[in-house]
């Protein structure tokens, strides 16, 4: 299953928002208000939850400056990645989109795309809280 986000105009170069991606705390200001829990594991990995939904880890699996940062589950229950493509346009602004690109069964995969389409929306467009 592969999703996609809108792209998100931030008025920020593409190295600060690397660099504002590269820090896994930064990503409890992206969360949606329906965020349950958040909680930084390490350098490279966080745990969140939110409300209705069983709680995720994510670990940093990949950084390329200052265009793609690629998070992945640290469980093999749910095998999915989620990807951050930062294009800069000019010195001060950048598009960001993020790729949600997970292998599940057909029951399993029609039951989460609504709320992770929502979800990595939702990231998407809280980019310029960073």
């Amino acid at each position: 299953m592969n999703l996609e986000s809108p792209k998100t105009s931030v008025d920020q170069s593409a190295q600060y928002l690397f660099d504002s991606l590269s820090d896994v705390k930064n990503f409890e200001k992206l969360m949606p208000d329906s965020i349950a829990k958040f909680e930084v594991l390490g350098e490279d990995s966080f745990l969140f939850g939110l409300n209705g939904m069983p709680e995720i880890k994510l670990k940093m699996k990949e950084k390329i400056a200052p265009s793609t940062i690629v998070l992945g589950a640290a469980s093999d229950k749910l095998p999915f990645t989620l990807t951050a493509k930062i294009d800069a346009i000019s010195e001060n602004k950048s598009e960001v989109q993020l790729i949600f690109d997970g292998e599940f069964n057909a029951m399993m995969a029609m039951m989460i795309k609504g709320p992770i389409s929502k979800f990595i929306e939702t990231l998407s467009l809280n980019m310029n809280k960073l």
